[in-house]
């Protein structure tokens, strides 16, 4: 990976504008990064909606962050119920939100399953390709009509921002997206979970840069960015290392989750940065489409990441089989 611009001199604390006036969507948002960022976006003063299945875990993690911030919550949190499990019920969720609000600053879309077991649950789809890739894809498409009306009203500044991982890493260059087969590629061997995780978190990135494609092609001033939010000491990812399968990796992951990864509230930096930093707006031609990793910098993800003709075939190959489901 390399490299090109760094903001770790950016004060998350102290950084994040007045955003009163603003409504937000965070994925996820009931928990670990996702709680973090809801919980500093409701402070700066926005409308965040916290998207998550469980009604109960969703007021247990908002009267969690009112006890949290007390008076220093200038904003509002509000649950949106969203299930990514099954893709209609993703474009439910959108619709629903779209019913009750006439602006979306951002959509965080952070809500994520990670190492599992290989299972085809829902329409035919491995469960870790449509939590991951195919129902977001729904739920923010079903979302941009109203992104691009908010996006054009004066003194707007609208994001999406999707959480990758660093688990492209275990994707090869040879990697394709051709059709259904390739979306339920089992990867068998040696670390599979991961490399399924990977080959979904690679979706997310190159979903990001084609739509970011798309929307300059339209001169929408929408700004698209996705991330690896960092190794983070989340319930998500001490929950990764314990579902490994090799034995010798759990071990190991398990102890570097507890001893050596970031707190969970210093580890939404990246994702808090992408979302609302005005450095971001300041330089939108710098920041357009990009792939961040800690400390927000602009990062060159991957072969695979990087390519335009994948972008593509992504996202043609997800609008048939949503097309096939449909949605």
């Amino acid at each position: 990976m390399n490299f090109f611009f760094s903001n770790n001199k950016w004060d998350m604390e102290r950084g994040i504008p007045d955003l009163s006036g603003k409504v937000i969507i965070v994925t996820g948002g009931n928990s670990g990064l996702g709680f973090e960022s809801v919980k500093y976006l409701a402070a700066a003063g926005a409308k965040v909606y916290m998207g998550a299945r469980s009604e109960q875990k969703a007021k247990d993690a908002m009267a969690r962050i009112d006890e949290e911030l007390g008076k220093e919550k200038k904003g509002t949190v509000e649950w949106l119920e969203l299930d990514l499990s099954d893709s209609r019920k993703a474009k439910a969720a959108a619709e629903t939100f779209v019913e009750k609000e006439n602006r979306l600053d951002v959509l965080m879309n952070n809500a994520a399953l990670t190492v599992a077991p290989y299972k085809r649950s829902i329409d035919d789809i491995q469960d870790v390709m449509m939590v991951n890739h195919v129902s977001p894809f729904v739920f923010t498409m079903t979302l941009l009509p109203l992104l691009k009306r908010t996006a054009k009203e004066p003194n707007t500044d609208v994001r999406i921002v999707n959480l990758s991982s660093a688990a492209i890493g275990y994707t090869t260059d040879a990697i394709r997206f051709r059709n259904k087969e390739d979306f339920n590629d089992e990867h068998a061997g040696l670390l599979a979970e991961m490399k399924r995780y990977g080959r979904s978190k690679l979706a997310n990135i190159l979903f990001t840069k084609e739509l970011q494609r798309q929307l300059d092609a339209e001169n929408v001033p929408i700004i698209a960015i996705s991330l690896h939010p960092g190794a983070v000491n989340t319930e998500g990812n001490r929950r990764v290392a314990g579902n490994l399968q090799n034995p010798v990796f759990r071990v190991l992951l398990s102890w570097a989750t507890t001893t050596l990864m970031t707190a969970v509230n210093k580890g939404a930096y990246t994702q808090v940065f992408a979302a609302v930093a005005p450095i971001v707006r300041e330089r939108a031609e710098q920041y357009k489409g990009v792939y961040l990793t800690p400390p927000a910098a602009i990062t060159t993800p991957n072969k695979a990441g990087e390519s335009k003709e994948l972008a593509e075939e992504l996202w043609k190959t997800t609008e048939g089989i949503i097309k096939e489901i449909g949605v």
